[in-house]
């Protein structure tokens, strides 16, 4: 298997993976939301550390040793992306300003997700 098939399918398993996990954490978040009814600002921010968490911890767990920190920012960008259409397909596109943060910030998270990773695995 070549390098770049390699480093795209554990890109692609921790963008995947992640977004799952995103989906499955906001949707046990919306029975709170139902019960609780908190604020539209605290919605916003529980999701976004869901989103970062997510990132993180499976860049983490999924991205192996050579240009983990490219790999975790890719892997940390197509999580962003997958999980943006995933929910705008469920309830609307809707973009902000803070897009560009956001996106930054996910490959901010993926890149370091991927270096403790690497750190911490013995490989």
């Amino acid at each position: 298997m070549s390098t770049f098939k390699k480093a795209a399918g554990e890109c692609a398993l921790a963008a995947l993976l992640s977004s799952a996990f995103c989906l499955f954490a906001v949707a046990l978040f919306a029975v709170f939301v139902r019960a609780y009814a908190p604020s539209e600002v605290t919605i916003a921010v529980v999701d976004r550390v869901i989103l970062a968490v997510g990132i993180f911890a499976f860049s983490a767990l999924f991205i192996r040793r050579e240009r983990a920190l490219f790999k975790g920012a890719a892997a940390g960008v197509l999580s962003l992306a997958v999980t943006t259409l995933v929910f705008g397909c469920i309830g609307g596109f809707h973009f902000t300003v803070l897009f560009l943060a956001e996106l930054l910030l996910s490959a901010l998270f993926g890149g370091l997700g991927a270096l403790l990773g690497v750190k911490l695995r013995k490989e």
